[in-house]
């Protein structure tokens, strides 16, 4: 049973050495994540991108990945919106997003991984080494020990 404890101290030691950049990015990344509602740290950027023209009203904000999409008016084949502007003859968009700076929202990103990101299996590691520093904190102190009670408690 000793052999088995010193073991899991010392890998539970070493891998949370070796994981400690990652907590810190998905601490930061989530505490970020937590006022993704609010426009807490993000600035406003003009976007100007050319899209297939004459989408309809219901697509083009799909198109354009913005929530809440709502055409204000039309007139003369250019679409209103509250963001900004659609040409429907010419697919000319101009419009203004409020992002993330750079590397924060590459850590949001990463902390929001689906299963359809190339980079996917990196949570799938840092979940599994998660799981195994909770059960591997039991055999940190000796079961007859007050402070492995304490811990159950």
């Amino acid at each position: 049973m000793a052999n088995i404890s010193r073991s899991m101290r010392v890998l539970h030691r070493y891998l949370g050495f070796f994981l400690a950049g990652i907590m810190a990015v998905y601490a930061i990344s989530g505490i970020v994540l937590i006022f993704r509602d609010t426009d807490f740290l993000r600035s406003e950027r003009l976007i100007q991108k050319t899209i297939k023209p004459n989408l309809p009203k219901e697509e083009l904000g799909k198109t354009l990945h913005i929530k809440g999409f709502k055409v204000l008016k039309e007139e003369k084949g250019v679409i209103h919106f509250r963001q900004g502007t659609y040409n429907k003859n010419t697919g000319v968009t101009s419009y203004t997003a409020k992002k993330l700076p750079y590397i924060l929202d590459r850590m949001a990103h990463l902390h929001i991984a689906t299963s359809s990101r190339p980079l996917f299996f990196l949570n799938i590691f840092f979940g599994v080494a998660l799981l195994f520093f909770v059960i591997s904190a039991f055999w940190m102190f000796l079961p007859s020990s007050s402070i492995f009670k304490k811990s159950l408690y």
